[in-house]
């Protein structure tokens, strides 16, 4: 995955300059190679989305344990979305939906669409002709098909067990392709964008949300503590996963947000990309075109 990190720039510049030394040094101070080692390493961690996981004692890669973990906690994510956003979640969805009004799409594809919310939103606001749900966790999928159940929307939303960054879809299939706090959970995640550019039709959009990392004061130290402190608590307490709660704070911290996002975008095909932060940077809305 091509990431991108505040971290990673000083330590690429001090790894420069330590192999200048070291090139000098080498016969006589080892300690500069294991040095150089060591800096490489931390630079492929900061960088490498796969390396953080939900479960740090558990031997699966990342994707495998983050199916288990939507799977231990389907039932009480909603709950606990809305009620840890203080509902804001639910605004920031429809700002993002609404971002797709004038492309009118008819046929849409919801990315790592959990217990559906985002795509039940999308058929409220928009009213394509179908909207197909895709992830990775089963648990998830079975909270969102009794949602579509009981809104007698089966016509409408079909939701499909399958790996967000392995689309099982023809490319240019669809109108409009949709992520809601997904993106962040790739193991690759140029990977999955690149998929997603593939299978969006030319002049089509990519919407996603994601949480993003607040820069001013205090916004950012009450943001930090909310998400490092009150938030795992809190899931530990409703869901029983603690883990989950406390991976969610890392994962944010960890994702590549802004211009960065924009950049690894443009990689994967999306020559535009629009930023829209929301709630002082707590969230941010992508709009790509293809």
């Amino acid at each position: 995955m091509i990431g991108f990190n505040s971290i990673g720039t000083p330590l690429q510049l001090a790894f420069v300059k330590e192999e200048k030394t070291s090139a000098l040094n080498q016969k006589t101070n080892p300690i500069l190679s294991i040095k150089n080692i060591l800096i490489l390493y931390i630079c492929k961690m900061t960088h490498d989305s796969s390396t953080l996981k939900p479960y740090k004692d558990a031997n699966d890669g990342k994707k495998k344990q983050v199916a288990d973990m939507f799977n231990n906690i389907s039932h009480s994510y909603d709950f606990l979305n809305h009620f840890m956003s203080l509902g804001i979640d639910i605004i920031w969805r429809k700002k993002a939906i609404n971002a797709l009004k004038s492309i009118k799409p008819q046929l849409m594809l919801d990315v790592a669409t959990g217990t559906g919310d985002f795509a039940l939103e999308s058929i409220k606001i928009l009213n394509p002709k179908k909207i197909i749900g895709v992830d990775i966790s089963q648990g998830m999928l079975d909270v969102a098909k009794k949602k579509i159940a009981n809104k007698g929307l089966e016509n409408q939303f079909e939701v499909q067990l399958g790996d967000s960054e392995r689309l099982q879809f023809e490319d240019n299939t669809f109108d409009a392709v949709t992520v809601a706090f997904g993106v962040r959970n790739f193991e690759n995640l140029e990977k999955g964008l690149s998929d997603i550019y593939r299978v969006l039709k030319p002049g089509g959009k990519a919407v996603i949300l994601e949480f993003s990392n607040p820069k001013k004061f205090p916004i950012k130290q009450l943001y930090n503590f909310y998400f490092k402190y009150v938030t795992p608590t809190i899931g530990k307490f409703f869901s029983k996963d603690a883990s989950a709660y406390e991976y969610l704070p890392e994962s944010v911290a960890q994702f590549p947000d802004g211009q960065k996002f924009v950049a690894i975008n443009k990689k994967a095909g999306f020559d535009q990309t629009i930023v829209r932060p929301q709630t002082f940077g707590i969230c941010t809305i992508y709009i790509a075109t293809k």
